[in-house]
């Protein structure tokens, strides 16, 4: 099969390396791909915002699948795109419809949509500049800390708690004006839930689905979860409080419930679905949908599937997922994200990195990386995940923190503390 993989990012790293293993694979493109996704096909510059151009590369190149990595082209309506095209109809395409990306798109949609059937989140209501002093008073209605979010895509930064009522009133009203664009043009505001996260995936082809393995992200870029939030600085998986009945919990209340919604919506939905989940004194909530697989969960998550991907995609765009089986490593994987210096705020590109080949028992998977004549550089504020196996946390986490060591770039800077909460 000629495969077409939209992204640049750890995810898609993770995807080709998962892809290139397959004996089904003719040849992979990544458009645009980095350093990493170099190795495992060949990464094609073509702006993939310009659905056109996708056309005209996938009728070239006979592709036979496409995977869209990032939200952005989903929202945008790719799927849409391909399926109304007498050229591309014919071409399977794993991500949703516009109808539903807009679980992600939209938070003011999803909840509705949790709303509608019964999914467990926090209670919340939503609000525009036309009815902003509605927005105070609910405000006023909720203990601290105060959760706003952008309805719209706002890059990993549309998601703002804070502790002063005041303060959220003032910053309330900042997004309404224009904060974050257009995605900030509505706001949802929600009730805080106190209790500890985890990511949660499924794969569907509109009709019946498979869970892969779970994960949990580190949003912070300071030890001890302190500091700013980023795109994320390291994962592990499996999750040891996600126990079979915490995640029959899962099941019932959100994956059935949110599967059948889609369903009765009329939304044919292939793809994979992400469950932001959080665990309230053993009963599990939705904090938001994503529409694709996270980043850097995927890193994870994706070394500890022992089936061959690319024949579950098949199963996905066939409508026969409930043929496959997927077989699952029962050992844990931990990744460390190296990072530029002064990320998530402004950092510099350009970086030449170093000792990647003195890693040794760990997988890599760049980020923000590029080449740059003949040279590894850095070209983004994530540059590198570290993924390694182990039979329990600290075996795996041992193992990526040896090696995060050992690369070196100017301003490099990891965690050390991932998964000990877990310990």
């Amino acid at each position: 099969m000629n495969i077409l993989l939209i992204g640049s990012g750890g995810r898609e790293n993770a995807l080709a390396w998962k892809i290139a293993k397959s004996p089904k694979l003719s040849k992979l493109y990544i458009a645009p791909g980095n350093a990493g996704t170099h190795e495992y096909g060949e990464n094609v510059n073509i702006n993939t915002a310009k659905f056109s151009e996708v056309k005209n590369f996938v009728i070239e190149k006979h592709i036979e699948l496409v995977i869209v990595g990032p939200e952005q082209a989903l929202v945008n309506g790719i799927h849409d795109y391909f399926l109304a095209d007498d050229k591309l109809k014919h071409v399977p395409l794993i991500g949703p419809v516009k109808a539903g990306a807009i679980l992600e798109g939209s938070k003011d949609f999803a909840k509705s949509f949790m709303e509608k059937y019964s999914i467990p989140t926090a209670k919340y209501k939503s609000f525009t500049l036309d009815n902003l002093n509605e927005g105070y008073l609910f405000l006023e209605s909720l203990k601290p800390p105060y959760v706003l979010k952008a309805d719209g895509l706002a890059a990993g930064k549309g998601v703002i708690i804070l502790e002063d009522i005041a303060q959220t009133k003032s910053t309330l009203k900042e997004m309404l004006e224009g904060k974050f664009g257009v995605a900030s043009n509505k706001v949802v505001i929600e009730e805080f839930l106190k209790g500890i996260e985890l990511s949660v995936f499924v794969i569907t082809d509109g009709k019946s689905y498979k869970i892969l393995p779970e994960a949990k992200d580190y949003k912070r870029i300071g030890e001890g979860d302190t500091g700013l939030n980023t795109g994320g600085m390291g994962a592990i998986s499996p999750v040891p409080f996600a126990d079979k009945q915490f995640m029959d919990k899962i099941e019932k209340r959100i994956i059935i419930p949110t599967n059948k919604g889609l369903v009765k919506e009329g939304i044919h939905y292939k793809g994979f679905i992400f469950f932001g989940i959080i665990n309230v004194d053993g009963d599990p909530f939705v904090i938001e949908y994503n529409v694709r697989l996270g980043d850097p969960e995927t890193e994870v998550v994706v070394p500890r599937i022992k089936s061959d991907l690319l024949d579950l995609f098949e199963h996905v765009a066939n409508e026969t997922l409930e043929k496959a089986i997927i077989e699952i490593d029962s050992r844990t994987t931990a990744t460390i994200m190296l990072v530029s210096g002064g990320y998530p705020e402004s950092y510099q590109n350009g970086k030449v990195i170093r000792n990647l080949s003195h890693v040794d028992d760990s997988l890599l998977f760049h980020a923000g990386t590029k080449i740059d004549c003949k040279n590894i550089v850095t070209n983004g504020g994530r540059v590198i995940a570290i993924t390694s196996f182990g039979d329990n946390i600290s075996e795996a986490l041992n193992k990526s923190l040896k090696n995060a060591q050992k690369i070196d770039f100017e301003g490099k800077y990891y965690r050390k503390d991932i998964g000990l909460d877990l310990k």
